[in-house]
């Protein structure tokens, strides 16, 4: 009997003791915590900022990172998976190809009890368990971009070229534009429409197609800065240089360009923040126990001519995106 006693206050002891911790918003302590994170293409210089946002986060309160390049590749990307999975890492954060991926890898993740969260695109809605998706709302950028373009240069005639189809970021891009022509009708059309599929020579490349259609234009919305350049080059290409150039995010790239002219304004989202605060909602549930996390983070959107530059985090500072978010804790 007094055996019997023992134990059931010893149980009672620990279980007292673990509802201590969970109260106080505490996990168990290790000597050190590891995070694996699967890129999309670190070819994308969104991507690649992203995740040197998140490494660099990690950094500061000695988190060690595992970064794996799914070379925008589906097959490749569940190999980086199971990688992570046999390599026991403490947490997981996804940069998806598409919904339908993430929610792979989110299960795959869940199968092996690993937190995991997302970053850039929202997983479809059937994904599994995941912490939270910090992420542009791309629809209010394009929005925003339309908007722009109606006030400051009324009866626009834009040129879209536009992202890759298919990955669910080009179609939400549309989606915002499409309410802004609703609200602005009468204002801006646009007159045209060609995939760049985010790439430079191929932005290039449509748009010198276009310009050979003979379609009249005054103004291009690049749907990122890679694509504002080919624009731009088909442009001098033509002589028809001084035709502005509207753009997204706000890379170092397009900052150059919004300084030397080249794009009258660009709708920034720093992918600095999204990186820094992937890495946030990863470390508050992992090491410190928190559960209160949105499941949802949008990134701040700064529309910005050339005189408002100051005004725009850069993709290459993660300390001051790291103050933006109010730091770690």
């Amino acid at each position: 009997m007094k055996k019997l006693l023992m134990v059931m206050l010893i149980v009672s002891a620990l279980l007292l003791t673990g509802t201590a911790l969970f109260a106080g918003g505490q996990t168990e302590e290790k000597d050190g915590y590891t995070f694996g994170y699967i890129a999309y293409d670190m070819q994308d210089i969104w991507n690649m900022y992203g995740a040197e946002a998140f490494e660099y986060a990690a950094g500061t309160v000695g988190v060690k990172t595992v970064v794996l390049d799914a070379g925008n590749d589906l097959e490749k990307s569940v190999a980086c998976m199971e990688d992570l999975i046999q390599k026991e890492v403490d947490g997981i954060s996804i940069f998806p190809i598409s919904p339908d991926q993430a929610s792979t890898l989110i299960k795959m993740a869940n199968d092996a009890g690993i937190p995991i969260t997302v970053e850039n695109l929202p997983p479809a809605d059937n994904a599994g368990d995941y912490i939270s998706c910090v992420a542009c709302l791309y629809g209010d950028i394009g929005y925003a971009a339309i908007k722009f373009a109606a006030e400051t240069n009324p009866g626009a005639k834009i040129f879209y070229a536009a992202g890759a189809k298919g990955g669910g970021v080009y179609e939400t891009y549309q989606e915002g534009i499409d309410r802004a022509l609703v609200d602005f009708a009468g204002k801006v059309e646009i007159v045209g429409i060609e995939h760049g599929d985010w790439q430079t020579e191929k932005a290039m490349n449509v748009t010198q197609n276009f310009i050979q259609t003979g379609t009249d234009f005054d103004m291009i919305f690049a749907n990122n800065d890679l694509m504002a350049k080919g624009c731009y080059n088909a442009l001098v290409e033509a002589g028809m240089e001084n035709i502005p150039i509207i753009s997204t995010g706000g890379s170092p790239d397009g900052l150059q360009m919004m300084a030397d002219g080249i794009e009258a304004a660009n709708m920034t989202a720093p992918v600095s923040i999204q990186g820094v605060q992937t890495f946030k909602n990863l470390y508050q549930y992992v090491v410190l126990g928190k559960r209160n996390i949105d499941k949802f983070t949008p990134l701040p959107i700064v529309p910005a001519s050339a005189a408002e530059m100051d005004k725009v985090i850069s993709w290459e500072d993660p300390a001051a995106a790291l103050a933006y978010i109010g730091g770690l804790e």
